[in-house]
């Protein structure tokens, strides 16, 4: 009971914070929806909510009636229409099955890198270490999978390729992790412009390597590589028509499992936290603080570089110079929203992965531009950030926080 206590407090802070911005976000839609706004003055009731049967189809209209459609086609766009799902069910039929529950699958798809990444910040950020850096260990983990893949191909067996590839990915992912960690503990740069300037390089050696004629496609104008599919894929946990959900996904929350467990139960992952808290106190205590920032920044990089070979050699099937696209940053928000716990981090990401998938669904029905979806997350970043903005907005009480971490006695004892 005391467990499901703390949890919902600190879930209240960055649930409110959705719910606001998704308000938000709702005055936003009423107010620039001009056309609904200018029969105010003829006809209120239809320019705000009006309900009505077309064609034997309900229909909402009015300023508000385009929020419930709006925020609808979002939820319908990132969980799929629970009664179209239930009818594909008992139908039987795989292709009208798969059709129904595609938006799901999906919106998880989304979410697997999300995951790898934000577990990767949440890891660097426990030991006082901003990791910026996390698209460009993504990017050299999946360059790392594609050149394995690609030299195995037609050698070894399907399933070799596979573990090599991922292998290879970590291990690249937490060297380019590992160079910012040493850097800093050894001359004290700083790891926020190292790992950004290592962002560049990255995108650099991928646009490179894919001039080569072993990686790029053959006959492709654009800087990607070949097509891993027929040479290794990662198992699809449904196997139906166009599902793309494979067993990355699974790997992502047993790694949730794995930084958790690293973190909260094994001594150095107290070391890492002590490391994190107050660095002075660690190194008083006998602690290794260089060795714990190299260790947590290679262990982030290991993380980033595992889902960026699970994307390149599963869902997406080929790397590309934008494979990574904006998970970096976003890993970045979804770790602090998640109050950098490994348990939060996948339900983050899976906010943040239905917010995009269902987005694209709410832009083509009801006209909202998909910056607005932008907005909203951004908002969700700004209120997380304001902790004190939502408890006075939602009245919520402050309670006292437990430590988070136990003092440090000179010896290196935890004392409680």
């Amino acid at each position: 009971m005391n467990r499901l206590k703390a949890f919902l407090r600190r879930a209240a802070v960055p649930a409110l914070s959705v719910v606001t911005a998704l308000l938000v976000g709702a005055i936003v839609i009423v107010l620039t929806d001009f056309e609904a706004l200018a029969k105010i003055g003829s006809d209120p009731a239809r320019a705000l909510f009006w309900v009505e049967t077309v064609n034997g189809k309900t229909v909402i209209s009015g300023a508000l009636g385009g929020v419930v459609n709006a925020y609808g086609a979002m939820l319908s766009g990132a969980f799929g229409d629970p009664g179209r799902i239930i009818t594909a069910l008992q139908t039987g039929k795989e292709r009208d099955i798969a059709t129904a529950i595609r938006p799901l699958t999906e919106t998880l798809v989304a979410t697997m890198p999300l995951i790898f990444t934000g577990l990767a910040v949440a890891i660097s950020f426990r030991a006082g270490m901003f990791n910026i850096g996390g698209g460009g260990q993504l990017m050299i983990g999946a360059l790392g999978a594609t050149i394995t893949a690609i030299m195995l191909a037609g050698q070894v067996p399907s399933p070799v390729i596979l573990i090599a590839a991922l292998t290879v990915a970590t291990l690249a992912g937490g060297f380019w992790g590992f160079i910012p960690g040493f850097l800093k503990a050894r001359t004290g740069a700083h790891e926020v412009i190292t790992t950004i300037m290592l962002n560049y390089i990255a995108a650099l050696v991928v646009f490179f390597a894919l001039r080569s004629p072993t990686l790029r496609a053959a006959g492709s104008t654009s800087p990607v590589s070949k097509n891993l599919s027929p040479i290794v894929d990662v198992p699809n946990i449904i196997n139906l028509p166009n599902i793309r959900l494979d067993y990355g996904f699974v790997v992502a929350l047993l790694m949730a499992v794995a930084v958790s467990w690293l973190l909260f139960r094994t001594t150095k992952g107290f070391e890492l936290r002590a490391s994190g808290f107050n660095l002075t106190a660690a190194r008083y205590a006998g602690m290794s603080a260089g060795g714990s920032m190299m260790l947590a920044m290679a262990l982030s990089g290991a993380l980033a570089g595992m889902g960026g070979g699970f994307m390149v050699i599963g869902t997406v099937g080929q790397l590309t110079l934008d494979l990574s696209g904006s998970i970096g940053f976003t890993a970045i928000a979804l770790a602090l929203l998640a109050g950098l716990r490994p348990s939060g981090v996948v339900m983050a990401a899976l906010l943040f992965g239905a917010l995009t998938n269902g987005g694209k669904l709410m832009g083509v029905q009801s006209g909202i531009p998909f910056d607005l979806l932008v907005f909203i997350m951004a908002l969700v970043i700004m209120f997380v950030a304001a902790p004190g903005l939502i408890r006075s907005i939602w009245r919520v009480k402050v309670a006292k926080p437990a430590p988070e971490i136990a003092a440090v006695t000179p010896t290196g004892a935890p004392t409680v």
